[in-house]
């Protein structure tokens, strides 16, 4: 119905929407919606001079285009408003790019008013993913769900185009509260017959938060919630789009499940630090199910108005909603000078990171600073980002002394998981079974234990496929593909019985090529669905390498190697720099006994990737096949020394090293990596064999000491 259709009822909403976050999100360009200096100004990138200026009402931006010419490009929309304004610009095919020439739209006071490059310290050049012309700045697929209302991508694989189409350009009341026809015809009829729809029309409400009464407790100087209420309806609308996640399915509206749609991320490695601490961009939900408010029945609104996007108070008295000022806005408590930045409750408990050269934004989870875990397992700390100058033990020290003995964390065990600690599967044990942690932080630890796989983690991981908790039911999910083919089905099948497609298509792309006779029909019911919805998620995304590997591997494991193959062609064609797609297709040739079309592929790639340590140590492992021993050995020490080296990689060159008769190079290679990856069961299974082979029993036995 749109935006304007509900200002007629709803007036205060509506202006606090208008020129909010979610109103200006996209807008046609214009005196009132650009903000950008496009009165000649000029930006050199590496020797590229771009021009922005205005014709005949027209934003015109003279950049350099896909084949590294300059050219003259009519912006089409506005991306965005503060702290930096994009510009989209349409391509052939539908296609609308997002320039990573950007305008700092903060004061001249804090460094603002400029166009700078998203991309300062490396030059991007036509051909790279992350030139504006390329895929991964690429607007229909990037972006446009989370900015406009009712969005269809609309991707046609067989011309390679794009006919989006959306209800708003911007995020419009409907985004948030589904389709408002209904609504109306509620609105429409008499008193008396409305009371019937406790809904008002809508598939979805968000009473629970102002159902809530909140009772302040004198002693710890808390809020609870008192009464029995449903407070969190809104969470998983607002994780539609503040999630890192990836889109499966189009068409959601407000009131569906959210892993019926998408599949969004755990605390992944790169993504998060090993504690839970935002790293990469991921955009507040997953922070937000870590935190004790979330536990505690908080919700994004107790915080910020919904329709202006504002903070309910300002600075300190936004948490002193539910924070008793007299007991935590204290410099007892905070150790800072009152009014300081350091006394702010969001220095220490939600610090920011800067993305985008300039768009600060804060975690979410509302942790308390644990210098202590920075030491030990390498996590960022408020005390420390503030005091540069002193150490991670001269805070830890500090908040012990206040506050005493930190407890155990969660962050301990996913470190552990993650760097494969000689206790990670006993670590990542206890913390699935604590139910006083957060499900998201469960689930993780869940999507880790695969890789320890033992008789006991096996039953507990068959156990919670067998549950009811979704969360921990995606970390299974994930990480199917890492559990051997004949534990599989036994944690499989219970998930394709679950109500979330999500869920349920992973599971059966794990089961995938499996013979499926000996089950009962249902259960083949339920996997032809499950595979189906998978099915559509790879061709609904096939605008990406991604989904074509995906879809590949699929079929691949069907069977069906032509279509396997056909499909990887197709992605290493469109992507020649997207690494899993040519490995992928170098292990088919491989594996049809098509070894010189392998290398050659692989030595192509070395050109057009950035990452070729991958590719490096494939390679490598094709000519040990091939028995040229000299040539592989040098592949295998090029990823081994990689900046992007894997454990995998230093243990094989090791081996290879051994091998020819080097071993001593070869534990040198395995100490290095070592200290690189402390507690590797791989490579310390390695440094105990080899030491044996050299007849090194007490270094045998110093390094078998570390594997139990």
């Amino acid at each position: 119905m749109g935006a304007e259709q509900c200002a007629s009822c709803h007036q205060q909403a509506y202006d606090d929407w208008q020129k909010s976050h979610h109103d200006l999100a996209m807008k046609a360009p214009d005196t009132e919606t650009v903000v950008g200096d496009f009165n000649e100004a000029a930006f050199d990138y590496f020797g590229t001079e771009s021009t922005f200026y205005q014709r005949d009402g027209k934003y015109i931006v003279r950049t350099d285009g896909p084949d590294g010419k300059l050219q003259d490009y009519p912006v089409a929309y506005t991306f965005g408003v503060y702290p930096l304004q994009q510009y989209l610009v349409e391509l052939p095919g539908g296609r609308l790019q997002a320039l990573s020439l950007s305008w700092d739209s903060r004061s001249k006071e804090e460094g603002g008013q400029r166009w700078f490059h998203l991309y300062p310290d490396e030059e991007i050049k036509p051909g790279d993913p992350l030139h504006w012309t390329g895929i991964n700045q690429n607007w229909n697929f990037q972006c446009a769900d989370c900015h406009s209302t009712n969005l269809h991508k609309n991707y046609d694989p067989a011309s390679q185009s794009f006919s989006t189409e959306w209800s708003e350009i911007n995020v419009g009341c409907e985004s948030c509260h589904g389709p408002g026809q209904k609504h109306l015809d509620w609105a429409a009829q008499p008193e008396d017959q409305r009371a019937s729809d406790a809904n008002q029309g809508f598939a979805i409400r968000f009473d629970g938060r102002r159902q809530a009464r909140w009772a302040m407790d004198g002693k710890t100087g808390i809020a609870h919630i008192q009464n029995e209420v449903q407070t969190q309806q809104e969470i998983p609308v607002c994780a539609q789009c503040h999630s890192r996640r990836g889109t499966q399915h189009p068409g959601v509206r407000p009131a569906d499940d959210y892993l019926d749609f998408f599949h969004p991320a755990l605390l992944s490695d790169g993504l998060y630090h090993a504690d839970g601490q935002i790293n990469d961009e991921v955009y507040v939900w997953g922070s937000f199910l870590q935190s004790k408010m979330h536990a505690a029945g908080v919700t994004c609104s107790n915080c910020h108005n919904p329709h202006s996007l504002e903070l309910r108070a300002q600075g300190n008295d936004v948490c002193a909603q539910c924070h008793l000022p007299t007991k935590f806005d204290t410099a007892e408590h905070h150790f800072h000078p009152a009014g300081s930045e350091g006394a702010q409750c969001v220095s220490c408990h939600m610090p920011d990171k800067v993305y985008m050269q300039v768009d600060a934004r804060r975690d979410h989870s509302f942790r308390v600073p644990r210098p202590d875990l920075s030491e030990t397992i390498g996590s960022p700390n408020a005390c420390t980002g503030c005091h540069t100058d002193q150490s991670n033990t001269w805070a830890a020290a500090i908040l012990e002394k206040k506050f005493g003995q930190p407890d155990p964390h969660y962050g301990e065990a996913l470190y552990a998981g993650r760097t494969g600690a000689a206790d990670a599967e006993g670590q990542l044990l206890k913390l699935v079974m604590d139910d006083n942690q957060p499900d998201i932080v469960r689930a993780t630890a869940i999507s880790l234990l695969p890789r320890y796989l033992s008789q006991t983690s096996a039953q507990v991981l068959q156990v919670i496929a067998q549950g009811d908790d979704a969360l921990q039911h995606l970390g299974l999910a994930q990480s199917l593909d890492q559990v051997p083919q004949q534990v599989r089905p036994a944690l499989a099948i219970p998930l394709l019985y679950e109500d979330e497609r999500v869920i349920a298509s992973l599971a059966a792309s794990a089961m995938a090529g499996a013979p499926l006779g000996q089950y009962p029909e249902e259960v083949r019911k339920r996997y032809a669905k499950a595979l189906s919805d998978y099915v559509a998620t790879a061709e609904f995304n096939s605008d990406r390498p991604e989904s074509l590997v995906n879809l590949a591997s699929l079929r691949g494991r069907e069977g069906n190697l032509p279509e396997a193959e056909r499909l990887l062609q197709q992605a290493v064609e469109r992507a020649p720099y997207f690494t899993p797609g040519v490995i992928n297709l170098a292990d088919l040739y491989r594996a049809s006994a098509r070894e010189a079309d392998s290398e050659a592929l692989l030595r192509d790639a070395l050109s057009n990737t950035f990452d070729k340590a991958p590719i490096q140590h494939t390679l490598g492992l094709g000519l040990v096949r091939q028995k040229r021993m000299t040539e592989a050995l040098e592949m295998l020490q090029a990823s081994a020394h990689s900046n992007s080296a894997t454990p995998r990689y230093i243990y094989v060159y090791a081996i290879a090293l051994n091998s020819q008769g080097k071993p001593d190079r070869a534990i040198d290679e395995l100490e290095r990596g070592l200290t690189q990856f402390p507690g590797d069961r791989q490579i310390l299974s390695a440094l105990v064999s080899i030491h044996r082979e050299q007849g090194n029993a007490a270094l045998a036995q110093k390094y078998q000491q570390q594997l139990q």
